[in-house]
């Protein structure tokens, strides 16, 4: 008998053979059974199998709707498929124009000019005329923005293949494989089988591709920027220049390894490969951007790049294969979702096109996908060692891309980690912690010379050179609540986790000091004596006024975390006492208005008939935890969402899911998903606002967990919204607050078993139909496993 079925017999026998331990009003037994990763569930004499590979029958021909990404973290490519030319369009995270040493000039967003008095004469203003139209105050707070840059698309890569067939020959088929972070492209010409493949491996810091069925081919780079040489020697391709706005460094090495045939190097800076049995290749880039303030310059590229490459090069496309594989399924495989779902064997493209809304089984595999596809592009572009995801994670085509490609942080940016904790993906915020901090030093100086305070700021939008001030767009310029809600996800780290180390050396310095900001331009309001934000925007609509919702209630987040921070970690009792005070007297963003709404003013402004896409007024149900369900506020939370309607754009859809399901309503909440499928999804399933932007997959991962695990308010609430169109399934490997990763299995609408296993010894409490009375407080030991349900 093994050691662990001697341990399950011993209790079993201390249980006087019943098995299972009575504790409060639950019962638990402890188990040891591996948990289940497989992404097959068999169900009676039903094998269902959820499909994680994205397909297509021909080569994509547009870059934002067809082609299939893939990335490394800082590293990024978009695989087209294309038979003649293989087109890889390539990115870099760090390769921005502008900031420091920008022909534009570049002063962080800060005032070029001191402006005494500017905040207090706006803030006198307002508390005489009660709102002020957003040109107005542009004209006395904003600036023309100098210097910002954008995200650069690093260039093309083209394998030429002139033996390729010229039309999309039968059997061709494209696809991405979720579970192995591979894209693939095969096709029969002329009785010979072709295939190729393309990885952006993590640990190796490279992009890999291998082509095999007769190689003939030709690599060249192109790039629509002309800042930059190309040169072929031996096996490898350099490519090397420096952006003409700011000087950036940047290069790129390809190393290539055919088998048979013959390789050469060509004066023009391409590689041929002739009549090679297949061929495969390595490339890495790099630039010598640092995150360190001011001057946000490092080392030259070369020496890193050469030693990725290399490194690369020598561990052969085998080992570079697997490595990959096993680094990304790491993270992937932690969490399967069964929704009963069966896809018919059709390219992704018309599984999209053929959705219905959910009422199908295929449906149901179209929703799953798009599910784990949203952890596979956070994985894909969030990896320690480079910036976070950005607008469009790793992804650009453009030297002029949308919004710059930027950190928009008055959602965007937050949105994009919200499905790390709960999908179990907590080691892809490791780069969105390196950013906020290194916002601190820039966010200071704003905070200072703007504010006139302590603590640190940073307003709308951002950018990779620190970016913490602002512009002159009339609607989202001012915005310096965005530091206080940045700090959330640092704090939700460490309430999934629990690590004191992190939450001390990591959280609490960046949220203490966002809390200092806010003790020093909290505002008494003379209408009613409570502490405002003023002068206070609501995204992105309205006027400006003192103690807009939103604002009030991301304050009270931030100095709810902090002081919960402060206590935990024994912090100085005098900044403790000041913060608590604070929170006495905040204005807490809370007011049932006259038509029953949440109001989005303190002053009862909303327009019933208002269907603007950003609901900010609702942040304290989510991302935040101060409406708690059932509560006066979630049904006004209710009536202003209802009266908000379910358009918008594609984030907003994906915010909408997750407060339909913080409302638990779970039948609107996949209501919510059905849209953003249906309207506001590409047929490579990436969000569209349009354009594309990647938060809406991020915001509707998450909104799925939601609807299945809840435990924002210290209660790990077992399938709180569950849609009746998801009548039996499965999920394993979410996690809850207090340290816990929760599997569940449900039938006919209800949890028919739960296994939740701690990762830390802490009281926790669940909350389940399962349970007797509902509910279950206990004592968890880390490490071990605790079962509800049918426990045979």
């Amino acid at each position: 008998m093994s050691p662990e079925m001697s341990r399950r017999a011993t209790l079993k026998s201390a249980l006087g053979g019943a098995g299972a331990l009575t504790l409060g009003e639950g019962v638990l037994s402890p188990s040891a059974e591996a948990a289940d990763s497989s992404h097959v569930s068999d169900h009676g004499s039903e094998t269902l199998k959820t499909p994680l590979e994205l397909w297509y029958a021909a080569p994509a021909s547009d870059w934002e709707r067809e082609a299939l990404p893939i990335g490394g973290g800082a590293l990024g490519a978009m695989v087209f498929g294309t038979l003649a030319s293989e087109r890889l369009q390539l990115n870099e995270k760090t390769l921005w124009t502008g900031g420091p040493g920008s022909v534009q000039g570049y002063h962080h967003g800060n005032w070029t000019e001191p402006r005494p008095g500017a905040i207090e004469g706006i803030q006198e203003r307002i508390d005489a005329e009660t709102k002020l139209d957003p040109d107005s105050v542009t004209a006395r707070l904003g600036q023309a923005r100098v210097g910002y840059g954008a995200h650069q698309t690093f260039g093309d890569l083209h394998l030429d293949l002139p033996g390729a067939p010229p039309d999309t020959p039968t059997g061709y088929r494209r696809a991405l494989d979720l579970r192995d972070a591979v894209a693939t492209v095969t096709y029969t010409h002329q009785q010979g089988r072709h295939s190729r493949e393309f990885f952006a491996s993590h640990l190796d810091r490279v992009i890999v591709g291998r082509l095999t069925g007769d190689v003939t081919l030709t690599l060249r780079y192109t790039s629509p920027r002309t800042d930059f040489t190309t040169t072929a020697t031996g096996d490898r391709i350099t490519v090397r220049g420096e952006l003409a706005d700011n000087g950036l460094k940047f290069e790129a090495q390809i190393r290539v390894h055919q088998e048979g045939g013959a390789l050469t190097a060509n004066v023009d800076g391409t590689l041929t490969v002739t009549d090679a049995d297949s061929m495969w290749f390595v490339l890495s880039a790099g630039t010598d951007y640092a995150d360190t303030y001011p001057d946000y310059r490092g080392d030259d590229p070369h020496a890193a790049v050469t030693k990725a490459v290399d490194e690369a090069f020598h561990k052969g496309y085998g080992t570079l294969r697997s490595r990959h594989v096993r680094d990304h399924q790491a993270l992937f495989e932690r969490v399967a979702l069964d929704i009963r779902a069966a896809a018919p064997d059709i390219p992704t493209n018309e599984l999209l096109a053929n959705y219905t809304g959910g009422t199908t089984p295929a449906d149901r595999a179209l929703e799953a996908l798009y599910f784990q596809y949203g952890r596979y592009l956070l994985i894909a572009s969030s990896r320690p060692g480079s910036l976070p995801a950005n607008l469009q994670g790793v992804w650009n085509h453009s030297t002029t891309p949308p919004w710059s490609a930027d950190y928009h942080v008055n959602i965007n940016l937050q949105m994009n980690y919200w499905p790390a904790e709960a999908a179990n993906l907590a080691e892809t915020t490791a780069p969105y912690d390196r950013f906020v901090e290194a916002l601190r030093a820039p966010g200071r100086r704003t905070a200072e010379e703007m504010f006139g305070s302590r603590g640190w700021v940073v307003h709308n939008e951002t950018n990779p050179y620190g970016f913490t001030g602002v512009h002159d767009w009339p609607t989202a310029f001012w915005f310096p609540e965005a530091a206080a809600w940045v700090t959330g996800q640092l704090y939700e780290h460490y309430r999934f986790g629990g690590s004191t180390a992190y939450l001390r050396s990591t959280a609490y310095p960046v949220m203490k000091e966002a809390a200092e900001f806010w003790l020093d331009n909290l505002r008494t309001d003379p209408r009613d004596g409570t502490l405002v934000v003023t002068p206070s925007y609501s995204p992105e609509h309205g006027d400006f006024t003192a103690g807009a919702a939103m604002s009030q209630q991301i304050v009270y987040d931030l100095f709810t975390n902090t002081l919960e921070a402060a206590r935990i970690l024994g912090d100085a009792p005098d900044f403790r006492e000041h913060l608590a005070a604070a929170l006495d007297t905040l204005d807490t963003g809370l007011r049932i208005g006259s038509w029953g709404q949440l109001q989005e003013w303190k002053a009862d402004l909303d327009d019933p008939d208002d269907d603007h896409r950003h609901v900010s007024h609702l942040f304290a149900l989510h991302p935040g935890r101060q409406i708690e369900p059932g509560s006066k506020w979630a049904e006004a939370a209710k009536v202003s969402l209802t009266a908000r309607g379910d358009g918008g754009t594609g984030w907003s859809k994906a915010w909408k899911i997750n407060f339909w399901a913080r409302l638990r309503d779970g039948d609107h909440a996949h209501k919510m998903l059905g849209e953003q499928l249906k309207s506001s999804t590409l047929p490579n399933l990436w969000d569209t606002h349009p354009p594309f932007q990647i938060d809406g997959n991020f915001g509707a991962t998450a909104g799925v967990v939601e609807m299945l695990l809840q435990s924002q308010h210290d209660v790990i609430e077992i399938l709180p919204a569950l849609p009746a169109a998801w009548p039996d399934g499965s999920v394993r490997g979410l996690r809850a607050r207090g340290g816990a990763t929760v599997d569940i299995d449900w039938a006919d609408g209800k949890a028919s078993r739960v296994t939740l296993t701690a990762s830390r010894t802490r009281q926790l409490t669940v909350r389940s139909d399962l349970l007797r009375g509902g509910q279950t407080t206990f004592k968890a030991v880390a490490g071990q496993r605790y079962v509800w349900g049918n426990d045979s």
